[in-house]
């Protein structure tokens, strides 16, 4: 199987990660054996490779803009 770890602001937050959604008020996470999860980020950077999936909090790119 093809999971990910998901990583917010450089943070480690999901590990074994299936499916992953962008929805309006963030990103939807799910994993075989959780309930989804709807972190409020972005998706910076997925790298098939390392299996890695890289969200940055809302709030921040706000303050980069």
């Amino acid at each position: 199987m093809c999971q990910a770890t998901v990583y917010l602001n450089g943070k480690e937050i999901m590990r074994d990660v299936l499916r992953v959604e962008p929805l309006p008020d963030g990103v939807r996470l799910s994993a075989l054996f959780e309930e989804p999860r709807t972190v409020p980020s972005i998706i910076r950077k997925v790298d098939f490779i390392k299996h890695r999936v890289m969200l940055e909090s809302s709030d921040q790119e706000l303050q980069s803009e």
